[in-house]
C-alpha cells in the first residue's frame, strides 16, 4: 500500500489542472472551477500568491475534480494530457524496462495515478503534491491487495523541492506546478538540483497557442481573442477581492530559454494529436478542436 505518511512542508505549488475562460490545463469540470463567484481578470500575480491561490483551489476542488475525471485517469495510469497519450506507449521517459529501479520525482502528482503506475513498472517513485486534498485521494485510492510496495507521498512546493541533490533519475510532471507558478525558472533550477547527471525532466501543460483562443469545445474555440504574446496572469478573485486561482503563460520559445537556461537539453516536444477513439469533451478539449490545433505541450528534457 502507499505510505500512509504524508510530509508537510512550506507553501507549494504542484497541481496538476486547470484554466477556465483564456485557457485550460485538465479542467475541472467543462463550466471551470468550483469558485461559482470568482471573477477572471488579467493582471500581474507574484510567487507567494499564486501558491496560495493554487493551495486553496486544490484544496477545494480536488473531490470534485476526481469524481468527475478519476474513470478517464483511472487508478494507476500514466496519462499526460486530456488526449489521451499514455507514457505506457508513448515512453517519454524512456525505453521500456529503463524505469526499474529507477527513482523517478512525480511533481504535482494529485491523487498519484502516475505513481501508481510507475511503481507497477518496478521505479521507486516519490509523489509530490500541493494539495493536501488531492493526496488524501492518494491515500484513498491506495494500491490494492497486489500493488508493489508502497511510495512516499509528500505535501511540498515545487520551487522550494524538499530533498537533498541529486537523488532521482527522472522529474516528471503531467499538467502539475508549471503553469501555477510565477517563476518557472525556480522550479526548473530545484528540478535540476535533485536530478542526477543525465537525468530525464518530463513534463506537460496546455499548449501555449491556447491562450489566444477562446477556451471552448466548440467552432468558438477556434477564435483568436488574445495575443499570444500577452504574458499577462490569469487571475480569478472572489467577491471580497481575495485571489483563488492564478496560471500563468508563457510562450514555446520562453519555455525553451527557462529550461536551457536552468541547465537542461530539449531532446523534443511533442504535441499530442488527438486519437479518433478518445470522444470525450473536457473543458476546452474536445474532437473538434484536438484535430485542429494542438492542446497539450510535452517537454522532454535531459540535465546538462
Amino acid at each position: 500500500m502507499i505510505s500512509h505518511v504524508i510530509e508537510h512542508k512550506s507553501t507549494a505549488t504542484g497541481a496538476m489542472e486547470q484554466k477556465h475562460e483564456v485557457s485550460a490545463a485538465f479542467p475541472v469540470s467543462d463550466s471551470g472551477g468550483g469558485d461559482d463567484d470568482a471573477e477572471a481578470v488579467r493582471r500581474p500575480a507574484g510567487g507567494p500568491e499564486s501558491s496560495r491561490a493554487s493551495r486553496g483551489w486544490w484544496d477545494r476542488n480536488a473531490d470534485e475534480y476526481q469524481r468527475d475525471h478519476g474513470d478517464f485517469l483511472g487508478d494507476d495510469r500514466f496519462v499526460w494530457g486530456p488526449e489521451g497519450l499514455d507514457e505506457a506507449e508513448a515512453r517519454l521517459l524512456g525505453p521500456a524496462g529503463a524505469l526499474r529501479g529507477a527513482d523517478v520525482l512525480e511533481i504535482g502528482a494529485g491523487a498519484a495515478q502516475c505513481s501508481r503506475w510507475l511503481a507497477a513498472q518496478g521505479a521507486r517513485p516519490v509523489a509530490l503534491d500541493l494539495a493536501h486534498r488531492q493526496l488524501q485521494h492518494a491515500l484513498r485510492i491506495g494500491g490494492g491487495p497486489d500493488a508493489p510496495e508502497g511510495f512516499p507521498l509528500v505535501e511540498a512546493d515545487a520551487r522550494a523541492l524538499p530533498f537533498a541533490d541529486a537523488v532521482f533519475d527522472i522529474a516528471c510532471s503531467s499538467y502539475g506546478a508549471i503553469p501555477f507558478v510565477a517563476d518557472p525558472e525556480r522550479v526548473f533550477a530545484e528540478v535540476r538540483r535533485v536530478l542526477r547527471p543525465g537525468g530525464r525532466w518530463v513534463f506537460s501543460l496546455t499548449h501555449p497557442l491556447r491562450w489566444a483562443l477562446a477556451d471552448e469545445p466548440g467552432p468558438e474555440g477556434l477564435t483568436v481573442l488574445a495575443s499570444y504574446f500577452d504574458r499577462t496572469p490569469y487571475v480569478e478573485e472572489d467577491a471580497a477581492g481575495r485571489t483563488v486561482y492564478v496560471e500563468h503563460h508563457r510562450t514555446l520559445g520562453d519555455r525553451v530559454r527557462e529550461l536551457v537556461g536552468a541547465g537542461f537539453r530539449l531532446l523534443d516536444l511533442v504535441e499530442p494529436e488527438w486519437p479518433e477513439w478518445n470522444r470525450q469533451v473536457w473543458g476546452g478539449w474536445s474532437p473538434l478542436r484536438g484535430q485542429l490545433v494542438p492542446g497539450t505541450a510535452v517537454f522532454v528534457c535531459e540535465r546538462a
